[in-house]
């Protein structure tokens, strides 16, 4: 089965050797995903504004693969704090209030303390028909 990759270009991915989705068949999978942009991180100390971006990314690679954000069957959060789970759910619930995938969110240390939520999401390609 063919593998089919997009990279949003940061330079994490390099460094590490991955990329920000893959898909495999009708499957779409996304790497964590940070508000990580061009110039840096996007948001500040806002984790809704972190949260968003993050989604806003992920939205773009899963587009890039055939993929829409219906189609979308889990989602994997993670807060550096607990204190924010109800902020990045709200956020959550904003894109996904009536997709509805399964979902996971965690208090966990993220790869630097600016970086306040980590998104990845699992995708199927006609899921959301």
């Amino acid at each position: 089965m063919a593998k089919q990759s997009v990279s949003s270009g940061t330079t994490f991915e390099e460094i590490a050797g991955y990329c920000r989705a893959l898909r495999i068949g009708d499957r779409i999978l996304v790497s964590g995903t940070t508000a990580t942009g061009p110039d840096g991180l996007v948001g500040g100390d806002d984790p809704a504004a972190q949260a968003r971006y993050a989604l806003d990314k992920i939205e773009k690679a899963i587009q890039q693969l055939g993929g829409r954000m219906e189609d979308v069957v889990r989602t994997r959060v993670y807060v550096s704090d607990v204190a924010h789970w109800e902020i990045v759910a709200r956020v959550h619930g904003e894109r996904f209030g009536k997709i509805r995938p399964v979902n996971t969110l965690v208090e966990a240390k993220l790869v630097g303390p600016q970086y306040l939520v980590e998104i990845e999401v699992e995708a199927v390609v006609g899921a959301g028909d």
